[in-house]
């Protein structure tokens, strides 16, 4: 079969990373392989997200840029598909075709099993059409994904383990985009990661959109949860290290914090969104929970855990938000204390309730707002990261630095660090001396012992 070029652009979550994977994978068999450029691919995919503000203005953007290329290979009699998929395809789908005559697929989000077909509708082999496919079958989706790894062969990988919200907080679309809750079975999950580390896989993320919501049907016939599944992922020949992302309050159940305490190989890291500190801003979101309950959250983890790294979603300015409600946002900050952290001024999204809110703010206010707490939580990580200056940390390296004869890794923390070193160590767990801590990274030195001991090896 002759080989054709695949480009894919991927915004967004680490869902979308996954998913991209996952297309590359399922078009490999059709002859296409990954090109680092768009200019001459045979086919060109936006995986799109539609959690950010303007996200379709910027997929039409992208959109027109693209289709230059495409007019230009037409001329030289060489057809090239557009194809959007994604949160902002599933949502705007039949706007995306309207306006862009020159996109020949849309396809949301659950369908990308389905590419061998769409292709074959687009390309003609069943009369030329256009493709739009918003299907919500999720389970179909997981249950007809191929399990070749190939695409996310490498040191670190994600794995999809549950997809969709049943939470419907009123400033996210997620549960219109992907749907309601769904997890998978537990030996679908357990083969997926067989095969990953088969591949030279050393470290695996568990993915969902509410992942510590995460019930798939286990060996027994009876629901597991998140706890459960990484313990028995953690038995598996050749896996090191284990983290997940993205969790919500609500859910974090005592089985899976007592996981950290007892799976020496789940990594001492936890994304846990909050949002907001004020109770009365936490309530209109529809979040479910007070700031005490998330407080009382992190006290128990950090019980079972007193070295975990905490990271959260703060978002600044959600409508009808007083001063002192961001005020109760900044104690919170200050009192639990973070590695790292996401934050953003409130935009919204259409379909949502918190867009039809009254009382929004105004961009200066928000603006100002913003940049008082990221002073704060910059503030936070900088004197996170310090603290490593002199000590030796275990970091799993994953791929060459920018600068000749540098390579990057990631310590247990998630923070990114970098030493000049043989590239032959990528893949290992090798011990370093933190030398030199800076705002959203580390530098360090190799202990001689490992190299040598990695000779040997």
């Amino acid at each position: 079969m002759s080989n054709k070029k695949l480009f894919i652009k991927t915004w967004g979550c680490q869902m979308n990373v996954y998913d991209s994977n996952k297309m590359v994978d399922i078009l490999a068999p059709l002859g296409y392989e990954v090109s680092d450029i768009p200019d001459d691919a045979d086919m060109i995919i936006l995986n799109t997200c539609h959690i950010r503000e303007k996200a379709t203005d910027k997929v039409f953007s992208e959109l027109g840029r693209l289709n230059e290329y495409k007019k230009r290979n037409t001329k030289i009699g060489k057809n090239t598909l557009i194809a959007v998929a994604g949160c902002v395809a599933q949502a705007e789908g039949d706007f995306i075709m309207e306006r862009a005559s020159y996109v020949d697929m849309v396809f949301g989000p659950q369908t990308y099993h389905e590419l061998p077909e769409m292709v074959a509708k687009a390309t003609g082999a069943y009369g030329k059409n256009r493709v739009v496919n918003t299907d919500f079958d999720v389970e179909a989706k997981f249950d007809n994904l191929t399990m070749d790894n190939s695409s996310q062969a490498g040191v670190s990988a994600f794995l999809s383990v549950q997809e969709g919200c049943d939470k419907f907080c009123t400033f996210c679309v997620v549960p219109y985009t992907r749907g309601a809750e769904f997890s998978r079975p537990v030996e679908q999950i357990i083969q997926e990661a067989k095969q990953l580390l088969a591949s030279g896989v050393k470290e695996i993320t568990l993915l969902g959109q509410n992942v510590n919501a995460f019930h798939g049907e286990g060996s027994d016939g009876k629901d597991w949860g998140l706890g459960r599944l990484i313990r028995e992922i953690a038995e598996l020949d050749g896996i090191k290290r284990i983290r997940y992302t993205t969790s919500h309050p609500r859910d974090m159940q005592d089985e899976l914090i007592e996981a950290h305490r007892d799976v020496n190989i789940l990594m001492p890291f936890l994304h846990l969104p909050v949002q907001s500190g004020s109770d009365r801003i936490l309530k209109l979101m529809n979040r479910k929970h007070t700031a005490d309950d998330y407080k009382r959250i992190i006290d128990k983890v950090r019980e079972v855990r007193p070295d975990i790294a905490l990271s959260s979603d703060f978002i600044v300015g959600f409508p009808g938000e007083s001063e002192q409600d961001h005020k109760d946002t900044i104690k919170l900050i200050e009192d639990i204390g973070y590695a790292f952290c996401y934050s953003f001024k409130y935009s919204p999204r259409p379909g949502t309730t918190g867009a039809k809110m009254s009382g929004m703010l105004p961009e200066k206010v928000k603006s100002e707002r913003l940049q008082e707490l990221q002073e704060v939580l910059n503030k936070q990580q900088f004197e996170y990261n310090k603290k490593f200056v002199g000590k030796t940390v275990p970091v799993l390296f994953e791929k060459e630095g920018q600068k000749e004869g540098q390579i990057l890794g990631k310590t247990p923390y998630l923070q990114s660090l970098h030493v000049n070193a043989p590239s032959r160590l990528i893949g290992e767990i090798i011990d370093v001396k933190v030398t030199d801590a800076y705002a959203n990274s580390l530098s360090g030195k190799v202990i001689t012992s490992e190299i040598i001991s990695s000779n040997a090896a």
